[in-house]
């Protein structure tokens, strides 16, 4: 069992911005490893939405046991401290059964709260959260960006105008308790350390980053991504729900009510998530103990990487 001397289990964290090759490459270290993959994407904890949160296809999940994967409906409540609870759980399961755990995905977030601790700030005042997203609708998004940039210009500087979820819940824990979210991650410094940990950050140059993407966005039309959603509205979900108004589904849901043509869709679909990249990375880079390397090329060099490290 790789654990080190101090007693923190080893955990290995192949993360990276969308459409960049996590997924091969999780898939091709945890055969040769033994190990098991934890998905660290907050959105394919979500049931019934596989086309546009890009999950593993049925026969990569059969060839390697993955985790955190459907795991929530998505009319559920599902944040940074649910996974971690799960995540805990499962890398405990994995070890117990002497395979090796791989934290793989590109939600920030999640990695952070995992391997650094989860920071303890105020909970979800629903009504809050409504009122916020009602405002947003009139005013828009960019409108609540600069409300932000007035009592926490620290956190607006890191986010997107766009990046409403977000913006919301710093809004919202300024408005709750009086205290800026960025004075609590300062204050917290995401010091607690449960695991040993080694990060591998993948990048791509970035034309070749945006022709996968768009080709992606093209290819989840193919694949049904419209059909998936009248699914989730045919079994009685809010496009308006959380899980729902996000990248994918969003332009599906605005097709369906003729908002976009198709074109458009798929068009806004590949601008978003470009966007998404490039916030990704932004993320990414601010951790100085991640190491960067092409994902394209670099699959011996990791896989030395990982054995060095669990030889420690």
């Amino acid at each position: 069992m790789p654990i080190a001397a101090d007693n923190r289990p080893a955990l290995p964290v192949i993360c990276g911005p969308t459409a960049v090759g996590k997924t091969a490459l999780a898939l091709h270290l945890a055969e040769h490893f033994e190990g098991e993959i934890i998905s660290a994407d907050s959105r394919q904890v979500y049931r019934m939405m596989s086309i546009g949160t890009a999950k593993p296809t049925n026969e990569e999940l059969q060839s390697v046991r993955h985790h955190l994967i459907d795991v929530a409906w998505p009319d559920e409540n599902f944040h940074a401290a649910s996974f971690v609870s799960l995540a805990e759980a499962a890398i405990s399961d994995i070890y117990q059964r002497n395979k090796r755990p791989f934290l793989v995905g590109g939600t920030g977030l999640y990695i952070r709260a995992l391997t650094e601790g989860l920071l303890q700030a105020p909970s979800a005042n629903q009504e809050l959260r409504d009122s916020l997203h009602a405002r947003a609708e009139a005013v828009g998004s960019p409108a609540l960006h600069a409300e932000l940039g007035q009592v926490d210009p620290d956190s607006a500087a890191r986010l997107h105008p766009n990046d409403l979820i977000r913006i919301v819940r710093a809004l919202e824990v300024y408005e709750h308790s009086g205290r800026t979210l960025s004075s609590l991650q300062d204050e917290h410094g995401f010091s607690a350390k449960p695991y040993r940990t080694l990060k591998i950050c993948l990048k791509l140059d970035r034309e070749l980053l945006y022709r996968r993407i768009d080709q992606r966005a093209e290819v989840m039309f193919e694949q049904g991504l419209l059909e998936e959603a009248e699914a989730l509205l045919q079994a009685g979900y809010d496009p308006a729900l959380k899980a729902l108004r996000t990248i994918g589904y969003r332009q599906a849901f605005a097709l369906l009510r003729q908002e976009m043509t198709r074109d458009e869709a798929i068009n806004d679909l590949q601008q978003s998530t470009r966007r998404y990249a490039k916030q990704q990375l932004t993320w990414f880079r601010k951790d100085k103990s991640i190491i960067w390397l092409e994902s394209s090329d670099d699959f011996d060099t990791i896989e030395v990487l990982i054995e060095n490290f669990y030889a420690i």
